[in-house]
């Protein structure tokens, strides 16, 4: 039953993402989805690209690790199979290394984001939510403890990866959101 609850719990929270993506790009130009509002800040593009990537990678190691793989250790930065970045890849065109999250761009990293087409933006987050709630809904009871990530100390558990993604994500949709009330009230 708690985990049923768990799960429910995971699910609602990424649905709510997934909800808060769509309302944020809805409606912008492409223009407006590229605008940074200042010099070192990240346009609404980029921060739903990055909050998707987050969720791919992780989801993607996490899946992999349950699946039988071992967990990634320390010094390990290989890029995790079964990511579905690789299939969207050359339909965003961009400037990044194929593993680039957008975890540690720098501002000319951000500047150099290109597509702000809300169509594929929409698409690839859809296509990693799926991905998201199917690994989610195929957690038993023995996975939410298991150890996928050895590279931090203490060493990262399924649910404790879970939580921080999505933390991550609600952070990331919550500033473009932000970003997106600025274009509109200038």
């Amino acid at each position: 039953m708690q985990q049923e609850w768990a799960v429910r719990i995971l699910e609602d929270g990424f649905e709510r993402v997934r909800e808060e993506v769509e309302h944020v790009l809805l409606g912008l130009t492409p223009a407006q989805l590229a605008h940074k509002p200042g010099p070192r800040a990240n346009s609404v593009a980029w921060l739903v690209w990055h909050l998707t990537r987050i969720e791919d990678d992780h989801i993607a190691s996490l899946a992999g690790v349950l699946a039988g793989a071992e967990p990634p250790a320390a010094g390990d930065h290989e890029v995790p199979p079964g990511q579905l970045w690789p299939e969207w890849t050359d339909r965003f065109g961009l400037p990044y290394p194929l593993g680039a999250t957008g975890y540690g761009h720098r501002p000319e990293d951000v500047s150099a984001f290109h597509q702000p087409d809300p169509e594929l933006l929409r698409g690839y987050h859809e296509a990693v939510h799926a991905r998201v709630l199917r690994v989610i809904g195929g957690l038993g009871p023995e996975d939410w403890g298991r150890i996928v990530d050895r590279r931090w100390t203490p060493h990262v558990t399924a649910a404790v990866r879970l939580v921080s993604v999505l933390n991550d994500a609600t952070q990331h949709v919550g500033q473009a959101a932000y970003v997106r009330g600025l274009i509109l009230s200038a």
